[in-house]
């Protein structure tokens, strides 16, 4: 995939050149689907506002996949890679990734599955967004001349995962708190034995 300006996203393939090591996690998935974060805990795993969260959610950028506000007093529930996405676009928009192309790489980050998304490394210079999935693209954009820099997904899923471990998470079916691995957090686990 290669976001241009234009908003258009192009596959083609990039000549081999060498060969660059590569990481990247080789889960098939994250935690559980059935498993929600709402919007404080996904603010706190990646680093972005709540502000920037709901102008998300509410422009479609990352809208959350688990559950959508319905209205005063509803709470979105976003799913493990929805969390992974949205530290994507934060870091993206930190490096000055135009937004258009950011909504471009979002979409394509979405049609993808698990299991390729923890393998894929975006690539960019700041204009273009670029999915490199061997160490042949990534040596050719790098060839290029010009300043890029990379993020691998799989190191952004991992951390995802460390994070979301210490916070709480909601069960889908049945609006259970979940706990992190957090000891000193006595009221989620007073809720839980009340409910």
């Amino acid at each position: 995939m290669r976001s241009t300006g234009d908003g258009l996203a192009t596959d083609g393939p990039f000549p081999a050149r060498g060969a660059l090591v590569r990481t990247a996690a080789e889960a098939d998935g994250g935690p559980g689907e059935q498993i929600g974060y709402r919007g404080p805990t996904a603010c706190a795993a990646t680093g972005i506002t709540y502000r920037q969260l709901d102008y998300w959610a509410r422009t479609g950028l990352v809208e959350p996949s688990v559950r959508p506000a319905y209205g005063s007093g509803t709470q979105r529930l976003y799913s493990f890679r929805d969390v992974v996405v949205l530290k994507i676009v934060k870091r993206l928009l930190d490096t000055g990734v135009s937004l258009q192309n950011i909504r471009t790489a979002v979409q394509h980050l979405r049609s993808v599955g698990p299991s390729e998304l923890a393998r894929m490394t975006l690539m960019s210079d700041g204009a273009t967004v670029y999915e490199c999935t061997s160490p042949d693209e990534v040596v050719d954009l790098l060839q290029g001349g010009q300043g890029v820099f990379g993020i691998a997904i799989g190191v952004v899923w991992r951390d995802v995962e460390n994070s979301l471990s210490q916070m709480h998470g909601e069960r889908v079916d049945t609006g259970e708190t979940l706990v992190g691995h957090n000891p000193a957090d006595e009221l989620a686990r007073r809720r839980n034995r009340a409910g």
